[in-house]
């Protein structure tokens, strides 16, 4: 058989490896969590080694092979369920030494075979639910797995279970066992776990035609501090099996989905007559009858503390009669919760009946203000021991209604009155001094009053439209105020005493350091999931507090803090948002830029007008608006009245006036030439400049008005400012189309050599690197060549004028 089941197994591999080579899955969040489900899986996927959980559920995978699950040594859940499969390899899950937690449930196994687990030492959770196997095996399958606490296993095809079936398991916390086709059973099958938890059986079908074996299955589990849950149940039947229970002293029963008669919860009251029950617990009940429980007024369960029915349906609900005659049973429990029952009234004759009870839960039901009236008897405090009252999910319209209604239960702590329809709060109302948790959450209210009591403790107004909340409430240690409408945190002030504060899903924009530090006492802040703008000084605090720099802690976390303002930071989480200098000290920033771009603006005019740059300007400017105007008066030929101005320092000046001067503009004796020299016109700065007029214009009209422009060159001009912007200016009309490019003459009274020139003078160090100059001889003798050449260097363009 063995070996058949390797050839199949070999057969379905063999053509899962046709299909395709298996896929990866990188789904995995920074947990190591990865969610592989509904990813339409065939193969088991290929993931990170360093995995500690892996879900595979909601996939098409058929078979796990030996070497799908190798290498991940670290898993620590596993998790197949509701795929296809049928086949698993002895070896695949060897190497899950780690593995806490393994669902196989909703495959298709039609057989448990015991070297899956094999390997597991440290499996503590097994789900095999809902597959198609009828016995645990031939062998003992859990042998191996002493660590195991969680137990599910069962379901449609299982028909048998047999003593040593659990054998190796010693002890559960959870067993959950699905046998509504069960037809063998071997008593002592389930009886060798101990200590046994919660235990969960489906025994519809044993129930309906095998009672003896639902008794042998129920006894086998049944223990005094055990909770059992018996599902999938018809109880019209014999209640042999609760006898059995009863016998065993189980102290707390739970029916889920149950279909009972009036008769049959009469039969289960005598059953159990005078035994240790303490909690009776009905969810998803169908019952049906008239209310006849007569024939159990007589038995004793004064040990009943809870009732619980919840999801119930009565069927011709109209020919039922009075609870009254349950009188018996209800005057014990102190615990009585009817939810989502379709319950529209309770009488008040009923509720007289409650003498004991301490809590009382009718939510989801269809109370209105007139029927929660008369199952509170108008308030006339008959439920005098009452502590807990929830009436949420009803259709109250009225708080005030509601407040008189409780004034009078005077040891009430605890109100729900949440998900009904109050869409205001009277101005005052009276409520017992004892209460301390009101929950008015899911309602419309848009103010608050004080109508709410100054003793309150824990106050939930979560899911309402309110935009404000100023009530001074010194007792309160917790207010929750998530889904309003609020724009700020209420004053903290008015709560000296609180510690929690929640504040979700509201219109805050932002909140500091001084509005949290006005509550006192407050611990905990949930205030995420609002449309917060992210100014430099929310962001810093809020930082601040989520690296526990603050006293109050952030306890929804940093991702609920979301900017939604300004747009190019929506969406990025306010914990993790970087802002510049220039938008968060945008003062400091601004400040500091003026003044370096004071201090730089200073260097600049400071180094320009060390380099006369704004002199440069000045003349440049002057000398082209002379141009335009010379241009529209009259020809430049027209304009020249000297044959040369001469620019020289002052120091040289006596050079000059006893040299140059009488040598250029004195009439001189025939020399040998041909033609008597005619005497020439200087332009002197000392003799001709206009007084009054700017330096500058006085230069270029001079300029403008002589045919050249003769340089003194010595130290003298070189250290001379002014005779280095004569030069810059003679230098500008170097380029000027109307003069030539010989206007400038350069005459050299001392030896001076282009290097010996600063590098500051750069268009004269330009001019005697393009320009012939002349050097004042030492020697007399040859005096009369030099000035022969000065006059020749001036006539020649006058000639050249003659001749055109």
């Amino acid at each position: 058989m063995e070996l058949l089941t390797n050839l199949y197994l070999l057969l379905v591999l063999s053509f899962a490896m046709c299909q395709g080579q298996r896929s990866s899955c990188d789904r995995c969040d920074p947990r190591l969590t990865c969610n592989c489900s509904h990813a339409g899986y065939t193969l088991v996927p290929t993931v990170t080694d360093r995995a500690l959980t892996l879900d595979l559920s909601f996939n098409d995978i058929a078979v796990v092979t030996g070497g799908d699950l190798t290498g991940h040594e670290k898993l620590l859940i596993l998790i197949l369920h509701r795929n296809r499969l049928s086949e698993i390899h002895p070896s695949a899950f060897d190497s899950l030494w780690s593995l806490e937690r393994l669902d196989l449930s909703d495959n298709q196994l039609t057989a448990i075979n015991r070297r899956w687990f094999s390997k597991l030492g440290a499996l503590q959770e097994l789900n095999l639910l809902l597959n198609p196997y009828s016995c645990l095996g031939t062998r003992p399958v859990l042998q191996r797995l002493v660590r195991l606490r969680r137990l599910m296993f069962g379901g449609p095809a299982l028909e048998e279970l047999r003593r040593g079936d659990l054998s190796g398991v010693s002890q559960l916390e959870e067993l959950t066992v699905q046998a509504n086709n069960l037809r063998r059973y071997e008593s002592g099958a389930l009886a060798d776990v101990w200590p046994l938890g919660r235990v969960t059986l489906s025994l519809h079908g044993p129930f309906l035609t095998n009672i003896g074996l639902a008794s042998d299955v129920i006894g086998d589990v049944s223990y005094p501090e055990t909770p059992i849950f018996l599902k999938d149940l018809h109880l019209n039947q014999s209640v042999q099996p609760f006898r059995e229970m009863a016998s065993r002293r189980v102290r707390k029963i739970t029916f889920c989905n149950l279909s009972v008669s009036d008769k049959g919860i009469v039969d289960f009251l005598e059953a159990v007559d005078g035994e240790p029950i303490t909690s009776l617990f009905m969810d998803g009940v169908t019952l049906i009858g008239e209310g006849r429980w007569e024939k159990a007024s007589l038995t004793d369960h004064k040990n009943i503390d809870e009732f619980f029915l919840r999801n119930v349906v009565v069927l011709n609900v109209f020919q039922f009669s009075s609870l009254l005659q349950l009188g018996f049973l209800l005057q014990y429990p102190r615990k009585v919760s009817i939810i989502n029952s379709q319950v529209f009234v309770m009488p008040c004759a009923t509720t007289y009946l409650l003498l004991n009870l301490q809590y009382l839960d009718l939510s989801d039901n269809l109370l209105t203000d007139l029927t929660l009236t008369e199952t509170l008897c108008n308030g006339d405090g008959t439920l005098k021991d009452l502590r807990v009252l929830n009436v949420s999910g009803n259709a109250l319209k009225s708080l005030s209604t509601v407040s008189r209604l409780v004034t009078n239960l005077s040891k009430l702590t605890h109100l729900d009155v949440s998900r009904n329809g109050f869409i205001s709060m009277p101005g005052g109302c009276s409520w017992p001094s004892t209460l301390r948790y009101l929950n008015i959450s899911w309602a419309k209210l848009t103010t608050i009053s004080p109508c709410l009591p100054e003793t309150l403790e824990v106050l939930d107004l979560s899911n309402n439209d309110l935009k404000a909340f100023i009530l001074i409430l010194p007792s309160l240690r917790e207010l929750h105020l998530s889904g309003n409408k609020l724009l700020s945190l209420p004053p903290g002030w008015m709560f000296p005493n609180l510690q929690t504060l929640t504040i979700q899903s509201n219109t805050l924009n932002m909140f500091t350091r001084s509005d949290l530090q006005a509550y006192r006492r407050l611990q905990d802040l949930w205030a995420g999931q609002n449309k917060f703008v992210c100014s430099c000084d929310f962001v810093y605090f809020l930082q601040s507090a989520i690296k526990g720099g603050e006293d109050v802690h952030l306890s929804d976390g940093e991702d609920a803090y979301v900017c939604d303002s300004p747009l190019y930071l929506q969406g990025e989480p306010a914990g993790r948002v970087r802002l510049s200098v220039v938008v968060c000290r945008r003062v400091l920033f601004v400040s500091v830029s003026c003044v370096v771009a004071l201090i730089i603006g200073v260097l600049v005019c400071v180094l320009l007008w060390r380099l006369h740059a704004f002199w440069y300007l000045r003349m440049m400017w002057a000398w082209l608006k002379a141009k335009r105007s010379s241009r529209r008066r009259q020809p430049r030929e027209e304009l020249l009245s000297y044959d040369a101005f001469v620019s020289y320092s002052e120091r040289d000046a006596s050079w000059v006036e006893n040299f140059l001067v009488p040598e250029l503009e004195e009439p001189r004796e025939n020399d040998g030439d041909s033609l008597n020299p005619r005497p020439l016109t200087l332009c002197l700065h000392k003799r001709d400049f206009l007084p009054g007029h700017w330096i500058v214009d006085n230069i270029m009209s001079a300029m403008e008005r002589s045919r050249r422009t003769v340089f003194i060159l010595s130290e003298n001009f070189v250290q001379s400012e002014w005779c280095r912007y004569e030069l810059d200016f003679s230098h500008f009309q170097l380029f000027d189309g109307e003069t030539g490019s010989d206007a400038a003459i350069l005459i050299l009274l001392e030896p001076l050599s282009k290097d010996d020139i600063p590098k500051r003078f750069c268009k004269l160090r330009k001019l005697m690197s393009s320009t012939t100059y002349l050097e004042w001889p030492r020697e007399e003798e040859r005096s009369g060549e030099f000035w022969r050449k000065v006059r020749n260097a001036l006539r020649d363009e006058e000639e050249e004028e003659e001749e055109g």
